[in-house]
């Protein structure tokens, strides 16, 4: 398995920023309020150039990973060409690939949903709880 998720990073109950967590060990700072970039998403600052960093460590591609895990294919993660890349990479290869996407996006994540290969199920309050078994229902 290879891959990472994103998790919040909050400090005093306010969201400063978001992190990505990879399953490898390695995390990295995605966004923050104080990263000054021409990349934002509301008051955020996305450091594209570290995102890219990160990327190269995760090792998605090697031939031993049998499931790819990317949390998330988002606003924040698109900015990065390279990103878009390995997640089209990722998809064409004879590997599994667990990800979480917007519910609405640019073309990118319109092409990704509309693909023949792609299960897609909606996280709701009501069947969080349940998603691990939707996703074993669904291989």
């Amino acid at each position: 398995m290879a891959g990472f998720y994103t998790s919040e990073i909050r400090y005093t109950g306010s969201r400063l920023g978001f992190e990505l967590q990879g399953l490898n060990g390695g995390c990295r700072t995605l966004a923050h309020v104080d990263i000054d970039s021409r990349y934002r998403v509301g008051r955020y600052g996305v450091d594209t150039l570290g995102f890219e960093e990160f990327l190269t460590i995760l090792d998605l591609l090697n031939p031993n990973v049998e499931l790819i895990v990317i949390d998330e294919i988002g606003k924040m993660e698109l900015f990065s060409n390279r990103f878009r890349n390995l997640v089209r990479d990722a998809l064409n290869a004879d590997k599994q690939v667990l990800a979480t996407i917007a519910l609405k996006g640019n073309d990118f994540i319109r092409e990704i949903k509309q693909r023949q290969d792609i299960h897609l199920l909606e996280v709701t309050h009501a069947n969080r709880n349940r998603l691990l078994e939707a996703i074993l229902d669904e291989l």
